[in-house]
């Protein structure tokens, strides 16, 4: 029976595969550049993607970002994606643990740059907690904002 269930995924994924690959017949395909057409599904793994595409991030907001977080040690940092990946660290005064990770995925200082996740050891951290160090991420950064408008 679970090699049943098994054919029948992988013939579902051949068939969505032969399906993306005849999508893009004349006449209904968007009009792009020559070199960007793909031809068979197999292109879509060819590494022939701009290595000089990235992502704008807002400076604001990632700089408050590593300041609040300044006791969380960073384990991983990607200024051109906007990733930071933090390891366990106790905020001063609390005796919880916490863990983040946070995307800054728009160049606009709006709350909808900022997604945060943080976890306790215990698991996911409280949505207040979540909501007060957004919040602190957020106020931090338009202050950095406003001191650099007096420059």
């Amino acid at each position: 029976m679970r090699n049943f269930a098994t054919f029948r995924f992988a013939l579902a994924v051949l068939l969505a595969l032969s399906l993306a690959a005849c999508a893009g017949k004349e006449g209904t395909e968007t009009p792009k550049k020559q070199d960007e057409k793909r031809n068979t599904i197999w292109e879509l793994f060819d590494n022939k993607d701009d290595p000089h595409t990235s992502f704008q991030v807002n400076k604001y907001i990632w700089n408050a970002t590593l300041e609040v977080l300044d006791f969380l040690p960073i384990e991983t940092i990607d200024p051109f994606t906007g990733v930071i990946v933090t390891g366990w660290g106790t905020a001063p005064g609390s005796n919880v643990a916490y863990r983040a990770t946070i995307i800054v995925k728009d160049p606009a200082l709006d709350a909808r740059s900022l997604r945060i996740s943080l976890a306790t050891k215990n698991g996911p951290a409280s949505a207040e907690t979540v909501r007060e160090v957004e919040n602190a991420i957020l106020t931090r950064s338009r202050q950095l904002r406003m001191a650099d408008d007096r420059l």
